[in-house]
């Protein structure tokens, strides 16, 4: 049975999955708000059902998800010594099957499958190396897998400073309190901890910046209602539940305006094109018609380099159901014909920036497009991450950000000093601002969400 909401701690409520080497467990958010209840995650099959079901989503921790759950089934064989007796050339085979089943649970998250390749490349090269076994493979996959943890959450915590600045940088009429409008769910429950897109708003909030927060709740399925309405509310921020057609009503009649809209993404091609949670493209709309700048938040493992525009994109569709009813409640007639896409692309045209934790991407001054293919190569040049990203993968394993990883009989802890030099921009030069460095300590034994 789900423990109510209201009696669970701050922390344990922000926690989207629970991870220690050989244990995983992820919060089922379709029970949230209503109550916690965390669900075992025993093998890639598991996670491919939990992911499937939507019981987890947000494409950061897709892909975290999907990669933890083969790392516990891989855990799981070793102890009871299946692996023992694998070559490395059996153990890389074993995971890229299981690795590509994962990537069949949800095709528009672009996440899922650049991490998976990215392992793909790192589990050939473990098996290529010489005296190679398949332990020796399953373990540089497993702690592979752990890092992303905290990759994901120091990725955050830099794209929230990058963003606030850039939605400072260009709220209309130079305020410096923001009134911002989301969708969807963008927050510690959709990845490791603080967010992309929610996490631009914790970050103007823990700096005074932010007035207030606005949620669209995100029909079909309600995520803006029942998870980003239950992080303001753990959180504490200055926020606001509409449902998503009175958006442009508040941008429309909210005195002092709307001064900035801010979303995630599932995918974003090279010219800016934005897959993101159905409604997205109608917000942009709205935002543009009313001088409401309009930014995209995500990690750059949603950068797809390799579709040039959004008609590329794949958009999934869902079940008749999750429209035709509410929490099991039906509310449209059954003969009814649904159409159900779960994602809609918004056109790089009505986007304002970019926010990655590498910096932020703007379009070209000259012709208004957006190139995210040369802001990845200048970006990682910038922030000397020149190095492909599958080549670097296995040395992020233990060492990405100054992580330090202590391992031992009770499991990983693992201790960090991390630091961004802020602002970087791309292709559009901010205000003259002094350098500021950003700093975070982690200490942690389970990472999950405690730093948020």
């Amino acid at each position: 049975m789900a423990a109510p909401a209201a009696s669970v701690e701050k922390k344990d409520a922000l926690q989207s999955l629970r991870y220690t080497r050989g244990n995983f467990e992820v919060l089922d958010q379709l029970v949230v708000p209503h109550g916690l209840e965390f669900l075992p995650v025993k093998d890639a099959n598991d996670g491919w059902s939990v992911i499937r079901k939507m019981q987890v989503r947000g494409a950061p921790l897709i892909a975290m998800v999907a990669c933890l759950s083969l790392a516990v089934e891989a855990t799981a064989m070793d102890a009871a010594g299946k692996v023992a007796g694998m070559s490395a050339d059996e153990a890389k085979d074993f995971l890229l099957e299981r690795m590509q089943h994962l990537r069949t649970s949800r095709p528009t998250a672009v996440n899922l499958f650049v991490a998976t390749d990215k392992f793909a490349e790192v589990v050939k090269e473990a098996a290529a190396e010489k005296g190679a076994t398949g332990a020796s493979v399953v373990t540089t996959f497993v702690e592979g897998a752990e890092a992303m943890l905290e990759n994901d959450l120091n990725a955050n915590k830099t794209m929230g400073a990058y963003g606030k600045e850039a939605m400072l940088a260009k709220a209309p009429g130079g305020a410096t309190k923001l009134k911002v409008v989301t969708i969807c769910n963008t927050g510690s429950l959709a990845t490791a901890g603080w967010g992309t897109a929610l996490g631009v708003v914790r970050s103007l909030h823990e700096t005074d910046n932010l007035d207030h927060i606005y949620s669209c709740e995100t029909r079909p399925y309600n995520q803006g209602a029942r998870l980003t309405a239950f992080e303001i509310v753990c959180d504490e921020l200055p926020g606001t539940l509409i449902c998503d057609s009175m958006a442009s009503a508040l941008m429309n009649v909210t005195e002092g305006g709307i001064h900035a809209c801010v979303v995630g993404a599932d995918r974003v091609v090279v010219n800016g094109d934005t897959a993101n949670k159905i409604g997205t493209y109608q917000l942009a709309i709205a935002a543009k018609h009313h001088g409401v700048p309009f930014f995209v938040a995500l990690d750059t493992t949603g950068i797809d380099v390799n579709t040039p525009t959004g008609a590329g994109i794949p958009i999934e569709e869902r079940a008749a159901q999750e429209l035709r009813a509410i929490a099991g409640v039906q509310v449209a007639p059954e003969a009814i014909n649904v159409w159900n896409p779960a994602f809609d692309v918004t056109p790089g045209s009505l986007i304002a920036g970019i926010i990655t934790e590498l910096g932020v991407a703007y379009p070209d001054p000259a012709t208004g497009e957006y190139d995210m293919a040369k802001f990845l190569a200048d970006a990682r040049q910038a922030n000397g991450a020149s190095e492909p990203p599958a080549k670097k993968q296995k040395k992020e394993a233990a060492y990405r950000s100054g992580w330090r990883c202590e391992r031992g009989a009770g499991g990983a802890r693992a201790v960090s000093t991390f630091t961004a030099e802020l602002p970087y921009q791309h292709a559009e030069s901010s205000p003259a601002a002094p350098a500021r460095v950003f700093t975070l300590d982690v200490y942690s034994s389970e990472r999950c969400c405690a730093a948020a």
